[in-house]
């Protein structure tokens, strides 16, 4: 597989990613742990019919634990936190907070090994930051509080992934078979927190159902293992600056959707955000030209 060829097949986590806040607002009143155990459980059932397609159940052995637990960590907080953000806070700003996330990708990984954080990063930040501000503010209309817990989690959300992303770079020998058993790990931890904190809230009706399969096969499914592969063998700073299109889509899509209302404030936020990233990405790609 060559390096622009992974590239194309990690974006397509990007495409899926847009539909996370779609399919999690459908999926209530499902608490957030019920809904990770279910979403991964399908997730982790396409992971093994993957694996056993690609090389068999074998190579599970040859990954060492610690990795097992990075990324088991890794899923399971970035999408307990989402869930449980996206039911204490209006769907659209929770999830353009929690979309920060790419910035930070670009961020981190500059200060890898062999790289450097450039001023372009830094005014890209800034840009992000500011947009998330202006939705937490409401943009004038006071701060508000009662969804402060909200935007909270979304925040550690975006710095769980992130760490996650650029983290996975530094162990590009394990094989994306092995993203099946985080995904089942994350299942059985969420289904045993679940029944020790949460009550049991099956999706209601047809379209409930079929948001939370549809989280299950795309969204916290196939967009995993697809990143995986992008991440691990392809550019990652241009996978970092195709991520900045999530947020918009994703807004676009809630507003399509009649679920969040358009607004000045939401599209300003939006602008920011994905401007700013943009900037922190180019300043990446002129890294990587001049060295």
């Amino acid at each position: 597989m060559t390096r622009s060829s992974a590239t194309v097949i990690g974006f397509g986590a990007v495409l899926l990613w847009s539909l996370l806040a779609l399919f999690t607002v459908g999926s209530a009143p499902t608490p957030p742990l019920l809904l990770n155990a279910i979403c991964f459980s399908i997730g982790g059932a396409l992971g093994l019919i993957w694996t056993l397609a690609n090389g068999g159940l074998g190579q599970l052995r040859q990954v060492p634990l610690g990795i097992y637990a990075f990324g088991t960590l890794g899923l399971f907080g970035y999408h307990a936190l989402y869930f449980s953000a996206l039911r204490l806070a209006p769907a659209a700003e929770a999830g353009l907070i929690a979309y920060l996330w790419p910035l930070l990708i670009v961020l981190f990984s500059g200060l890898l090994p062999g790289e450097r954080l450039r001023r372009g990063h830094l005014i890209g930040a800034g840009f992000g930051f500011v947009g998330a501000a202006l939705i937490i503010s409401g943009a004038g209309s006071g701060f508000q509080t009662q969804y402060l817990a909200g935007y909270g989690l979304a925040l550690l959300c975006a710095l769980t992934w992130s760490g996650y992303s650029v983290m996975s770079r530094r162990f590009g020998s394990a094989p994306t078979a092995s993203v099946a058993v985080f995904c089942i790990a994350t299942a059985v931890l969420s289904a045993g927190l679940h029944l020790a904190l949460e009550d049991t809230v099956w999706p209601e009706g047809r379209l409930g159902w079929i948001a939370t399969i549809g989280l299950g096969l795309g969204p916290v499914g196939l967009a995993f293992y697809i990143w995986d592969i992008g991440v691990k063998r392809g550019d990652i700073q241009l996978l970092g600056t195709s991520s900045y299109a999530a947020p918009l889509l994703s807004t676009l899509i809630l507003v399509g959707a009649g679920i969040a209302s358009p607004s000045w404030t939401l599209a300003l936020s939006a602008v920011l955000i994905t401007g700013g990233a943009a900037i922190a990405a180019r300043a990446s790609l002129s890294d990587n030209l001049s060295q």
